[in-house]
């Protein structure tokens, strides 16, 4: 799917790298699932949590914080 929606590719940085290189695209009529919102709120954290106010039958697994 990624490779049909290639309009352009440019390497940006690290050419001699070959596939390692960074690169740019230009990406048209691709779909996407964005998962932070402008807050910077993960989709995965808050989604569950209103779900199940809703329909109260999701289970919330709150994973606790990597040091």
């Amino acid at each position: 799917m990624v490779s049909k929606a290639i309009r352009k590719a440019h390497i940006v940085a690290f050419a001699d790298l070959g596939m390692e290189a960074i690169h740019e695209f230009v990406i048209e009529d691709m779909p996407v699932t964005v998962a932070v919102d402008t807050q910077g709120e993960s989709i995965h954290l808050i989604a569950p949590k209103i779900w199940q106010q809703k329909i109260g039958k999701i289970p919330v697994l709150v994973e606790s914080p990597q040091t």
